[in-house]
């Protein structure tokens, strides 16, 4: 049992955290009040925020949610030989 427990809470032999990288990281993900008339079953974007806090103060204020958008592309990826369809974060322009 000492064994097991060893380990546990982050002792000299654990693995370091890996983490993937988020699409806010990239500054690509973009932030919508809805659309008038639309609801969370069909929603439409509406006005753009500039960022997550802006969309977060106008979403509590009209008491409505907010959309977060992500845009991917798929695109291969080689490795060693056998390849792969990643995805990749569209740059916003």
């Amino acid at each position: 049992m000492e064994g097991k427990t060893a380990g546990v809470g982050g002792g000299a032999e654990a693995a370091p955290a890996r983490r993937k990288k988020r699409a806010s990281e990239d500054g690509n993900l973009r932030y919508f009040l809805p659309r008038t008339g639309s609801s969370p079953a069909k929603p439409e974007l509406g006005q753009e925020m500039a960022s997550e806090g802006e969309a977060l103060i106008e979403a509590f204020k009209s008491g409505q949610p907010f959309y977060t958008l992500a845009a991917w592309k798929a695109v291969p990826e080689v490795n060693g030989g056998n390849p792969v369809i990643v995805r990749q974060a569209i740059a916003r322009t």
